[in-house]
């Protein structure tokens, strides 16, 4: 897959994370993340479409009117991505620049999303 493509990918799983309409959200998903995808955060590891749109659905339900904004553009080689985001609340204030390490499958969807929230830890 081109650049382009992969880019498109994220951008509909970026979409997926800001659709309030479970709907809406699961075509979403149906596009760019796979059957058996894995996702992974500090806060939680799960498998499955159906289990990231739950998880999407909880994340929204504890943050109305929240949102995620790219912090970045979405740097792409062979079959792995990464990009910057961060979490804008209801009230407009912001978090921190969190990354998103990703992997894209052999069907062109999202096999695997690993995050990490907030800025890299200082060097011991």
């Amino acid at each position: 897959m081109g650049h382009d493509a992969i880019a498109d990918v994220v951008t509909a799983y970026m979409a997926a994370w800001n659709e309030p309409d479970s709907t809406r959200r699961q075509a979403l998903l149906a596009q760019c993340w796979s059957d058996d995808g894995v996702y992974v955060d500090p806060s939680v590891s799960l498998a499955g479409r159906d289990a990231l749109a739950g998880h999407i659905a909880k994340v929204q339900a504890n943050r109305p009117g929240a949102r995620l904004e790219f912090m970045s553009g979405i740097d792409v080689h062979h079959d792995v991505l990464r990009f910057l985001w961060r979490l804008v609340r209801a009230d407009g204030s912001r978090g921190d620049t969190s990354i998103d390490f990703g992997q894209v499958g052999a069907d062109g969807r999202l096999v695997k999303i690993v995050g990490f929230f907030g800025a890299a830890p200082a060097p011991r």
